[in-house]
């Protein structure tokens, strides 16, 4: 006998089409449609999803929603009731590998889907993730924290800090690694911040997250975790790094640095790219091969600094053509005291926005430029435009990038409001964030439908 708990969140035309064919939630089902036919297990839905579609998992693993309108039979061929929930089993402990801390604070590294709200529960106590992944007891002895629980979007001073705190204590404590679960939209941003939060770190920090959560039969999270982990516990890069996949295959991962790193692409697993020099590593579940020499090193001390100190009253300001000076003085107005501007080309805006600029600088508000293509320099001594702002008070911060340029100064800003003393922490690089140079080899777009490029892709593609 089926009751509405057998129909788990449907409802309207959706609820009336699985009991037209006595088709209940968790049922082996072919679904036939004008155009198709369709096999795989009905899921249930969410409270919050809509009434028309029918949801199943397709045998490759992944869900699609049918339309009940156009459904013309449910042929069932058997049921069986899933109960999501990832085995726990006890993390193994060895004397003879190092402790590592993993800290949370929102990603889904792993995780398993609640269907009833469309939630991602994330998995997180040792055990949950040995038995997630259990390849993670062969690098160290694992520890969990969770510190915060937000979507990536909502990280601020107040996660920022804590965690440099976190990491700060841990240090103390004797840690050998520290990984750090965060969702990849602001991972960069995090990262940034926590480069200068956290300095003279003697172990490595790993940021780490997922672009594809634990249910997809593509997701990132389990070799992601197991690269990140693998570096935090082994490796002798003793800097903040973001781990994540290396080329869209799962070939290896990637370790960019802190200041380094920004998220290029939406839905690509290899989002992040290392912008204006190289990756510092590779790593995949067997070794880690350093592509730079550059680095700081592991040691054994625990001497780290940790300073957390922050202002909120700062801006960043994407430019585009015809922008009006009502932007700039707006900030001014509303007593921010510094001021990020990623400018065309070399570092440019229009002549529109001198005014404001130069009343901007009156006030004492601090501000940097800083260019949109992310690769190269601000050169604002080409051009009279570019010079004709410098006079204005607008300083160039070389080939830091806009993101982390705006964490640099709310950083900076933290430690005093002094134009000088803020220029020097701003003009004098604390982990990477400006280079001297950039690779020569380091700038590669590979433009799809280029017969040069197409051969080349060929030979590679797995």
């Amino acid at each position: 006998m089926s009751t509405n708990e057998s129909y788990k969140g449907y409802k309207g035309a959706a609820l009336d089409t699985l009991k037209q064919f006595e088709a209940l939630v968790w049922s082996d089902v072919v679904i036939s449609t004008e155009k198709a036919e369709f096999t795989g297990i009905i899921l249930p839905r969410s409270e919050a999803a809509d009434p028309n579609h029918v949801v199943i998992k397709l045998r490759t693993g992944y869900n699609i929603g049918i339309e009940a309108s156009k459904i013309s039979n449910i042929n069932i061929e058997g049921r069986k009731e899933a109960h999501y929930k990832i085995p726990e089993k006890a993390f193994p402990v060895d004397p003879k590998k190092p402790r590592v801390k993993l800290f949370g604070t929102g990603g889904t590294i792993a995780s398993r889907l609640d269907y009833r709200t469309g939630a991602v529960i994330p998995a997180f106590s040792p055990g949950e993730l040995y038995g997630s992944v259990p390849e993670l007891a062969d690098f160290c002895n694992l520890e969990t924290e969770k510190l915060y629980g937000v979507f990536s979007e909502n990280m601020g001073t107040e996660q920022w800090a804590g965690t440099a705190n976190a990491i700060g204590a841990e240090i103390e404590r004797g840690v050998k690694g520290i990984v750090i679960g965060h969702g990849t939209d602001t991972m960069h941003h995090t990262a940034a911040i926590l480069s200068f939060m956290v300095q003279n770190s003697p172990v490595p920090i790993v940021m780490v997250g997922s672009q594809r959560s634990s249910d997809r039969p593509s997701s990132d999270a389990a070799l992601n975790l197991m690269h990140s982990v693998k570096a935090a516990a082994e490796s002798d890069i003793a800097e903040v790094t973001v781990c994540m996949f290396g080329p869209t295959s799962d070939s290896y991962g990637l370790l960019h640095q802190g200041t380094r790193v920004r998220k290029m692409h939406s839905s690509y697993r290899s989002t992040f790219r290392t912008i204006g020099d190289f990756p510092i590593a590779m790593v995949d579940r067997t070794k880690i091969t350093p592509l730079r020499d550059d680095y700081r090193k592991r040691r054994t001390d625990k001497n780290v600094i940790i300073n957390t100190a922050f202002e909120e009253k700062v801006a960043i300001v994407y430019y585009y053509p015809n922008m009006q000076p009502d932007i700039i003085d707006s900030l001014i107005d509303n007593g921010y005291k510094g001021i990020v501007i990623a400018g065309t080309g070399l570092g440019h805006v229009n002549k529109p926005l001198y005014p404001a600029l130069k009343r901007a600088h009156e006030k004492g508000i601090h501000v940097y430029m800083t260019v949109q293509t992310l690769w190269g320099y601000v050169q604002m001594y080409v051009y009279d435009t570019g010079r004709d702002m410098m006079e204005l008070g607008v300083i160039p911060s070389a080939n830091m990038l806009p993101e982390v340029a705006y964490m640099k100064l709310c950083w900076a800003l933290g430690q005093s409001n002094d134009p000088e003393i803020v220029r020097n922490i701003m003009l004098t690089p604390i982990a990477n964030e400006t280079t001297e140079r950039e690779p020569s080899n380091g700038y590669l777009i590979l433009q799809g439908g280029i017969p040069e490029v197409e051969e080349f892709i060929s030979k590679y593609r797995k």
